[in-house]
């Protein structure tokens, strides 16, 4: 019965924003999509995608040579037909205020931390230019990625995360049919982003994403819902649903072995301080700490305690 009272919440609500903006409920959907499997490329045969792979940091006269290893991890797929391009803040903002209008140039503006410009600058980029968008940790594996260039959907890397042991939970466990657990969250991570241009699902990423950081001008925001993964789920949910609703096919899939084609590398040294979105979270929000409106993206950072950290999305 709670199966089913969770599948009637889901199918039965008519405005596709009242399950994207709900966590519960979104997380519900998008457990679906992850264990209903992938769909079947309905344009096999056009390659709007460009094999063009775009990253971002924040400095780039001080990048820390275990990022840079991964950042040139990716350089052999230029012996391969691929373009790789880094961004850092002032090229990205550039490109923005060149590509784009005020209101997005002004969103950018008030990304308080390099990770949050990094966030917002993709969308822009990807729905723009298209392309491969990948961060600075993710250290290439070396397996074949042409495939994911063949055709014209969004490819994008489903997560799973359980508050309760404030762990993620692993993709061989809940990529399986039926699993399930109360507490846990199902969500759409923002990296890897592959997209062509124009695609409606970073539209409207980018337009919430704006429209959030435009309205909050004054305030830290949280930065998973603003412009992270938490923002691309909701737009991909409501995207999703009114696509199933118009009978319209699927124009994304879900990567389930995006680890062969690249692993995170949690060792690096900047995550000891404040360029780790997730310390500098924590430190502006703990009793005392003096809020600040922006993370000081030229300097090494100011060093934190490590503690847990729940997923924020």
């Amino acid at each position: 019965m709670g199966r089913l009272r969770e599948r009637r919440a889901v199918v039965s609500l008519d405005d596709p924003p009242d399950v994207a903006e709900d966590l519960r409920l979104r997380s519900l959907y998008v457990r679906k999509l992850i264990q209903e499997g992938p769909s079947e490329p309905q344009c096999v045969g056009r390659v709007d995608i460009p094999k063009v792979i775009v990253q971002f940091w924040h400095d780039s006269c001080a990048i820390p040579s275990d990022v840079r290893e991964c950042l040139e991890s990716w350089e052999v797929l230029t012996t391969r037909g691929f373009t790789h391009i880094l961004f850092d803040e002032k090229k990205a903002r550039l490109f923005i205020s060149r590509r784009f209008g005020p209101p997005e140039v002004a969103a950018f503006d008030r990304c308080h931390h390099p990770a949050m410009r990094s966030d917002y600058f993709r969308l822009c980029y990807i729905l723009m230019n298209g392309g491969l968008y990948v961060d600075a940790d993710d250290f290439y594996q070396g397996a074949d990625c042409d495939s994911l260039f063949r055709d014209d959907r969004l490819k994008v890397q489903p997560f799973c995360f359980d508050p309760d042991g404030k762990r993620m939970v692993g993709a061989d466990i809940f990529l399986r049919g039926g699993a399930r657990s109360a507490g846990w969250i199902f969500y759409i991570n923002n990296n890897p982003l592959i997209a062509p241009p124009s695609h409606p699902i970073i539209r409207l990423a980018l337009d919430r994403s704006t429209r959030i950081l435009l309205s909050h001008c004054t305030e830290n925001l949280e930065v998973q819902s603003t412009t992270g993964p938490g923002n691309l789920t909701a737009s991909l949910v409501r995207h999703s649903i009114a696509s199933e609703r118009a009978g319209a096919p699927r124009d994304f899939t879900l990567l389930t072995d995006w680890e062969s084609i690249a692993a995170t590398r949690w060792s690096l040294s900047y995550r000891n301080d404040e360029r780790n979105w997730r310390l500098w979270w924590m430190l502006v929000n703990s009793p005392g700490a003096a809020r600040s409106s922006s993370a000081d993206s030229s300097s090494e950072g100011r060093p934190v305690e490590r503690t847990g950290l729940e997923a924020r999305l």
